[in-house]
Formats: structure tokens, C-alpha cells, sequence
């Protein structure tokens, strides 16, 4: 989810609840996950319901955008296209890379390259602000990569992916405008007319992401368990390649466009954090079960290494941008 538009003063209670969501969404998803692989056949029911899931997450990650949130694109423009333009070159041609050098089979290769293909995950909001990255731009980013994905995601998975495997690049771009544009947009229309509901229970919305995206994973991993048991150490080999090489490769384009290091830090992490979850439901539906598995590995290693990388920035003092910023509400896939 994207931060709020909180008081301009973060309390130290605000950072550890942050902080405690950060930690603990990636320790529920391997629960889950470690809960489905030992008994698949409980939980393959969970299947046609991943994109409604999905749709839930995206509709929270709608409720909590606010005009603010959008009128950064207008005064820095130049930082935003400089991350999003990063976002779509980097990873998909990264994940192509990394699934061409370590030989993995079709259907492995082509949910490695989905990944890379879809919008920034939408975690990486909670991750910038507790690494002292540029939050509003974090938030601009994530939104214009999500709202152009319909478009993106399908042609670029249609050209790479379609290298191993058939994708239907129209279908896909119409399931994408209703598990993410719709929900993002109906999030939107709420939060402008009913602003009071909406910040009741904007608390109670990271636990609800957080459980709709463990869901999800656990849904992949139950009908993925043979394909996990066969290629399980080489997909987690291609993750941490895919998500490493896009930190390092997100932080040297801001770098070479001279972005300040609060920037920096902010691009290198919505190029690298990926929205896993709707690659794997994607991947699911559209290219084969085994096709979902870098999906659900990545949903749990890009917290893993957001936390980690976190934790190293935040030792590391960097610049003000522009004052204090908001504290992050949620985080979701």
C-alpha cells in the first residue's frame, strides 16, 4: 500500500508498527506456504480465487491514494519517468537474462520473465520509508507503473516470455484492467466520496493485504508443489538473482541520472520489489501452474531483501529531501 497522508510528525510508534509489518508479512507468507506444501490437497480450492484476491489488495492500495499522492508527478516529473521507464527496461529484460543463464525450463522461464514484467509491488511504499527513501515518490512510482500495466505487462511478456511459451497478450491486458485498474480506480471513487469510512478503517487494510496476498501464495505453492520439490533451489537461485540485479541496476540508472541519494535508494527498490503476487495469477491463469511458482517465491524473498537492504540504509545517514515524511500505512504485495 502507499503511505497516507499522516501528520508530518512520525512518532516512534507509527516507525515500529511499520517496521513490525515489514517483518512479519514475509514470516506469514513462508507460514503459509510451508503449510501448503505439506498438505497441498487442502488448499487447491484456493485457486479461482486468487484474482479476487488480488482485486482486494489493488482496491486497498486505491483507498489509501490521496491528490497528493498524484500531484507529485506533476512537480517531479523527471524522477517518475526516470523510475518507471527503470521499472519496465530493467526487469523483464533482467528476468529473460537470469532465466537464459541458468537454463530453466519453459515454464519456469516464462513466470521468471512475468515477474519481471508486471508493475512495482506495492510493499516497496513501507520499504522506501523505512530505508530513508523519497516516500511521495515511491508512491507516484508504484502508481503509474500499476496503472499503466495493462498495456506494458501483456506486450512485454507477449515478446519475452512468448519466447517460451504461448501468451495471450489481449486477454491478459483485459484480466489486468479488472484484477488492478478497476479495483485501484473503485479505491479511488470511495475514498473521494466516503474520506470518514475510509479512515476508519484504513488501520484494519495492511492485516487485510497481508492476508489476502498469504492467500495467495498459498494457493500457488498447493497446486506448484511438485513443480517446488523438483526446481525449488533453481527458481529461488533465478529470484535472488533477479531481484538483487534489479536493486543494484535500479540504483545505478538514478545514480547516472544524478537523482539525490534519498531518490536513489527509492528507485533502486520499486525497480527491484515487484508486484509478485499478480504475475503469479497471472502466470496461473494464463501460462501453466509451474509458470506461477516465481511469483510466489518472489512474493516472500523481495521482503526478505527489502528488510535487509533496509536495515543497511538505514545505518547509512542520507539527506533530507523534503522534510519529514509520512508514515506508511500498509503493505501488500
Amino acid at each position: 500500500m502507499s503511505p497516507l497522508s499522516e501528520p508530518s510528525t512520525a512518532s516512534a510508534a507509527e516507525e515500529r508498527s511499520a517496521r513490525v509489518a515489514v517483518t512479519l508479512f514475509p514470516i506469514l507468507i513462508l507460514a503459509g506456504g510451508a503449510i501448503a506444501l505439506a498438505a497441498p490437497t487442502a488448499f487447491t480450492g484456493l485457486a479461482p480465487w486468487i484474482n479476487p484476491l488480488l482485486g482486494v489488495i489493488m482496491f486497498g492500495m486505491g483507498l489509501t491514494l490521496t491528490p497528493p499522492d498524484f500531484a507529485v508527478i506533476a512537480k517531479r516529473p523527471i524522477p517518475v519517468v526516470i523510475g518507471v521507464v527503470a521499472q519496465y527496461a530493467i526487469m523483464p529484460f533482467l528476468g529473460w537474462l537470469v532465466a537464459a543463464a541458468l537454463g530453466l525450463p519453459p515454464a519456469l522461464a516464462a513466470g521468471v520473465i512475468l515477474v519481471g514484467c508486471c508493475p512495482g509491488g506495492t510493499a516497496s511504499n513501507v520499504v522506501s520509508y523505512l530505508a530513508k527513501g523519497d516516500v511521495a515518490l515511491s508512491v507516484a512510482m508504484t502508481s503509474v507503473s500499476t496503472l499503466i500495466a495493462p498495456l506494458l505487462t501483456p506486450v512485454l511478456a507477449l515478446w519475452l516470455a512468448g519466447q517460451y511459451m504461448p501468451v495471450d497478450a489481449g486477454s491478459m491486458a483485459w484480466s489486468i484492467v479488472q484484477i488492478v485498474l478497476f479495483p485501484v480506480l473503485l479505491g479511488l471513487v470511495v475514498r473521494l466520496f466516503l474520506p470518514r469510512l475510509v479512515d476508519k478503517a484504513l488501520p484494519a487494510l495492511p492485516w487485510v493485504s497481508v492476508l489476502a496476498i498469504t492467500m495467495v501464495v498459498v494457493a500457488v505453492v498447493a497446486g506448484s508443489a511438485k513443480a517446488i520439490f523438483a526446481a525449488g533451489l533453481l527458481v529461488l537461485a533465478a529470484v535472488i538473482l533477479h531481484n538483487g540485479l534489479g536493486y543494484a541496476l535500479g540504483y545505478a540508472a538514478a545514480r547516472l541520472c544524478r537523482l539525490p541519494i534519498p531518490s536513489r535508494r527509492t528507485t533502486a527498490i520499486e525497480v527491484g520489489m515487484q508486484n509478485s503476487g499478480l504475475a503469479a495469477g497471472l502466470a496461473r491463469q494464463y501460462l501453466t501452474p509451474e509458470a506461477a511458482l516465481p511469483g510466489a517465491i518472489f512474493s516472500v524473498w523481495h521482503n526478505v531483501s527489502g528488510a535487509v537492504l533496509t536495515a543497511y540504509w538505514r545505518r547509512r545517514s542520507a539527506p533530507a529531501l523534503h522534510g519529514n515524511e509520512p508514515v506508511p500505512a500498509a503493505v501488500t504485495e
